[in-house]
């Protein structure tokens, strides 16, 4: 069950990239002095990473520190002066975070950047999880516009697809592949290569047709019981809180009760 509050929209319209920052403006405003926060990683994130710098400096939230969910978020953060603690040292308050997609219930499709296994980890040790994301993230149900990925270990990663790929079997519109990346060659040129995790894993990227219909915790269970897998990109009841900025420059502010 969700509620929602408005902003009112700043002078013209914003472009998404505004529209991520506004979000991601909104939800720094819940931090407080003293705070250890999940640091999320992506293009969302990264603007809350900017403005907690900003704070930090000008002295308004003494004693804040993190705990980043990729090496990509952990130099951002200290590049703009946000202290960082271990996982294991830390006791999370609030975690900040983006995500691909939010559907009505706050589950959320989360890694396609390829850092779910550590988000999954430091935004589920916190006591809160703010996700921020632009209107356009906002799904009928997940698997709705794009991959839900999977990480899992480069041994046997081709046998692994499919044992995946056999779960959904005879699924209408389903498939599942090896994400690649492409690295250069030299003066041969470019080649394919498994894209690595900074846990030095592989992602399968799992399509649906029409999003995931099904009991999404049966689904996750079946997942995580395939030997190989890691983890999956499905964050189910974990955000507590969903911040939104919307085409006309509102943000909706959607809580779990």
């Amino acid at each position: 069950m969700v509620s929602a509050a408005a902003s009112p929209p700043p002078s013209g319209k914003p472009t998404q990239d505004e529209l991520k920052r506004l979000a991601a403006h909104r939800a720094v405003e819940l931090v407080e002095p003293c705070m250890t926060l999940g640091l999320g990683t992506g293009s969302t994130a990264a603007h809350a990473l900017d403005r907690l710098g900003d704070l930090l400096r000008a002295g308004a939230l003494p004693g804040v520190s993190g705990v980043p969910t990729s090496l990509k978020t952990e130099a951002h953060a200290a590049r703009v002066g946000i202290p960082l603690l271990p996982l294991d040292a830390a006791s999370i308050a609030l975690s900040i975070d983006g995500a691909d997609e939010v559907d009505p219930d706050l589950n959320l499709v989360k890694g396609r950047g390829g850092s779910l296994l550590r988000e999954k980890m430091v935004e589920g040790a916190g006591a809160r999880f703010a996700v921020i994301v632009d209107e356009s993230k906002l799904v009928p149900r997940l698997g709705c516009t794009g991959a839900v990925p999977v990480e899992v270990v480069p041994f046997g990663a081709p046998h692994t697809l499919g044992l995946i790929r056999g779960l959904f079997h005879g699924l209408p519109g389903f498939h599942a592949r090896l994400r690649t990346t492409t690295v250069p060659e030299g003066e041969q040129g470019s080649e394919q290569q498994p894209f690595v995790t900074d846990n030095g894993n592989y992602i399968v990227e799992m399509f649906f047709d029409g999003g995931i219909r099904g009991d999404l915790r049966d689904i996750s269970d079946r997942l995580l019981r395939i030997t190989g897998v890691v983890e999956h990109g499905m964050f189910l009841g974990m955000a507590t809180v969903a911040i939104v900025a919307k085409k006309d420059g509102t943000v909706a502010v959607m809580e779990r009760k």
